[in-house]
């Protein structure tokens, strides 16, 4: 076994895997590049390192310097290992969309991490671009590393990524398959494969809300609005992109790319992220279009660890409407398989009377109805306590410590509601009629978690 001088060596030669589940009968044959097992977790290790080796050589770094960059969270994580390694310090500008995991793991190396709007232009003085520039003018011998507009990035994938996927293949491979953010992934394979394979064609993948997809087809240039998926591209044209090295682009929707990252975890054993999930659903695309006999290879970006919040969590797939509601249960199909009665307190009653009753019932809220019937608010375990401790005796009435109304759902409302309803309170109710009074259930959160599990 080699023995690595440091982690930094231990960059590339990642493995090349045939997928079997996940090829489409009569279609072309699908082995996947699995980049998000480089040491920093993703492919932009090996632009991260070869661009600050080039720098130190050239001197527009000095060791134990100042790095300075903007990064969805793959190229910062490379840059820290790099710094730890080199001694450099390191300040990395990132945008608010991205999985708290990025965030954690970046500091974890040491880094200092500025968190920047998503939503704002990518000339916008508060975007996650112009913040690092930003920061780099005012930090005088700091070396900004620029990605985005960086030829070395090119360089990167052209030297070490494009020659491992032909040697990997023995050079007989029919399509490339990679999600374009920089571009610099796709350019220097491209370019390599042009010079060296020129019949091996290179499909780009962009996501909806990207500009990307609209320039390649068309020349013309689109407004960017936001998407979730993580680390493609782009909302300006990167100079670490050309196109002319690309054959097609295929365009892929959130949902599309999450669903896929989900389910090569579960059916290949490929825990990646959302840009891998992204390039693997146009890779099964070209190898059912290429048909027997060919070869396809889908690009992985990066680690499925660093989404484990968001896109590998039935709750927040749920909640942003990633799931199929039309398959899942509703709010009515839940109360009615709790068989519970809803436990009401009275708004006359008295602070004690309602503590005493919700104690004997066994919950922690109640919905609270006037002598009419009507539901008119909503009572918790806590605000009986703060009232009590505030000195409001147990014989005032509960409208005294009475909260806002739990919603009120009808029964066919989807389970996605439900739970971004959850987020926000405690509990819900659910209708079985029209008017407001018919009342046929209540649910909380453990309610949901409960019935979620068992569908497991």
């Amino acid at each position: 076994m080699r023995v690595f001088d440091n982690i930094l060596d231990a960059i590339g030669q990642t493995p090349m895997v045939r997928l079997s589940k996940l090829a489409p009968e009569g279609g072309a044959e699908l082995y996947a590049k699995c980049e998000y097992l480089n040491p920093g977790g993703s492919i932009k290790d090996r632009m991260a390192v070869h661009i600050v080796r080039k720098a130190l050589e050239t001197g527009e770094l000095q060791q134990g310097g100042l790095i300075v960059e903007n990064t969805s969270g793959n190229t910062g994580a490379g840059l820290a290992l790099i710094s730890a390694v080199y001694g450099c310090k390191l300040i990395l500008t990132m945008p608010d969309k991205m999985s708290q995991e990025k965030i954690d793991t970046l500091r974890a190396f040491g880094a200092k991490v500025v968190v920047t709007p998503t939503n704002v232009p990518a000339e916008h003085p508060d975007s996650y671009y112009e913040t690092a520039k930003r920061i780099a003018r005012e930090a005088p011998g700091s070396f900004y590393v620029n990605q985005y507009h960086n030829k070395a990035n090119i360089e990167a994938h052209y030297r070490s990524t494009a020659p491992e996927i032909a040697a990997d293949m023995g050079g007989q491979v029919d399509a490339i398959v990679m999600g374009v953010g920089t571009g610099g992934t796709i350019s220097g394979v491209g370019r390599y494969f042009k010079e060296n394979h020129p019949n091996t064609k290179i499909i780009g993948v962009d996501p909806v809300g990207s500009i990307y997809y609209d320039l390649f087809k068309t020349g013309r240039m689109t407004q960017p609005h936001v998407y979730k998926v993580e680390g493609i591209g782009e909302d300006m044209v990167c100079g670490a992109l050309d196109m002319s090295v690309i054959d097609d682009m295929y365009q892929v929707n959130d949902r599309e790319c999450f669903l896929a990252a989900r389910r090569m975890a579960r059916e290949e054993g490929l825990l990646v992220g959302g840009s891998s999930g992204a390039a693997m659903s146009v890779a099964i695309q070209v190898a059912r279009k290429l048909g027997a006999g060919k070869r396809v290879v889908a690009v992985l970006p990066d680690h499925g660890n660093r989404y484990l919040s968001k896109f590998y969590s039935d709750e927040w797939m749920r909640v942003n409407g990633f799931f199929d509601e039309a398959s899942e249960a509703t709010a009515g199909d839940v109360a009615r398989a709790r068989e519970r009665a809803i436990i009401w307190v009275m708004r006359d009653d008295t602070i004690g009377d309602a503590a005493h009753h919700m104690k004997a019932k066994n919950i922690s809220q109640a919905p609270v109805k006037d002598p009419a019937g009507r539901l008119v608010g909503s009572v918790s375990e806590r605000a009986l306590l703060t009232a009590l401790v505030s000195g409001v005796g147990p014989q005032a009435p509960v409208s005294k410590v009475m909260d806002r109304k739990m919603p009120v759902l009808r029964p066919e409302t989807s389970l996605a509601k439900v739970s971004e309803l959850l987020l926000g309170v405690s509990a819900v109710l659910v209708g079985i009629g029209e008017t407001e009074g018919e009342i046929g259930g209540i649910l909380t959160r453990i309610d949901l978690i409960e019935h979620l599990n068992a569908g497991k």
